[in-house]
């Protein structure tokens, strides 16, 4: 077997401060995330009731990116299929739980209704808009995992650079998580957007990110990692592969759902009045 990329970080002496100080302060800031959403439905408690559905979801996300920046971070530094299994929870599967948590609309719910105006005109304001256009949103989240992964057969590009640097390796998660957040919430979004882009152009955006995810994950499995064992680089890969599909396939359902949640009134306002 190949070395690993870098020696797991608690071997390195001075060096785990580093690693175990830039994982606390991820679980801490999930953590606070968890509090908000929690004293948000507290707070909105007296109103109509919260669909518990959205909280599970919330939470369950959370919990996803928890395993994400922690105990599965802390296996990729041996492993692209731990890695792999890290990248699918913090960059598909938690955003896509966290997106049908709904966090926006329980924080109208919950805000004062001066700052819940303030928020709602924040939310309307042009860089936002263009921000969470599928078009835009989608060319960063592919762009930064074909900058991150097409580097990963160069011994300096960021790929190297993120498994030999706690910082370096938190700021690649917030990308990752972010503009997951982002992609997934300008496709299948559950808070209100007035602006939110047709449904023909979500899906063709979402069609886009699917062959190139797919494109990324074969050229992975041709130009694996340096310093990983082959056999679990190409294993990662195939992982990055077919779990992907599983996430894009459910983007894909919940797009034919808010399609047809879309078009059923209009169907049926359409119907003939039968005959007396």
């Amino acid at each position: 077997m190949s070395e690993p990329l870098v020696a797991a970080p608690h071997l390195h002496g001075t060096a785990v401060d580093a690693w175990a100080v830039v994982e606390g302060a991820g679980l801490t800031a999930l953590g606070v995330a968890a509090a908000l959403y929690a004293i948000a439905l507290w707070t909105s408690r007296r109103r109509s009731p919260w669909p518990l559905r959205r909280s599970a979801c919330w939470f369950a996300g959370l919990a996803c990116a928890a395993l994400a920046i922690g105990p599965i971070a802390r296996a990729a530094h041996e492993s692209l299929t731990a890695h792999m299994a890290g990248h699918l929870l913090l960059g598909m599967v938690a955003p896509l739980l966290l997106v049908l948590g709904a966090p926006v609309t329980l924080a109208l719910r919950a805000l004062p209704i001066d700052e819940a105006r303030a928020l709602s005109r924040l939310l309307r304001r042009p860089p936002v808009r263009w921000l969470t256009h599928p078009v835009v949103a989608g060319l960063i989240n592919v762009g930064g995992l074909w900058l991150l992964y097409g580097s990963a057969s160069d011994e300096d590009g960021l790929f190297a650079l993120m498994h030999g640097s706690a910082f370096v390796q938190a700021v690649v998660h917030l990308h990752v998580l972010l503009a997951g957040y982002l992609f997934t919430a300008s496709l299948v979004g559950r808070d209100p957007d007035p602006h939110r882009a047709p449904l023909g152009v979500r899906a063709a955006v979402l069609l886009a990110f699917i062959a190139l995810h797919s494109m990324l994950a074969k050229w992975l499995f041709a130009h694996p990692p340096v310093g990983f064992d082959p056999v679990d680089a190409q294993a990662g890969a195939q992982l990055m592969y077919y779990g992907g599909d599983v996430v894009d396939v459910t983007l894909l359902v919940l797009l034919g759902l808010g399609w047809f949640a879309a078009t059923r009134p209009r169907a049926r306002a359409a119907r003939p009045v039968a005959a007396a």
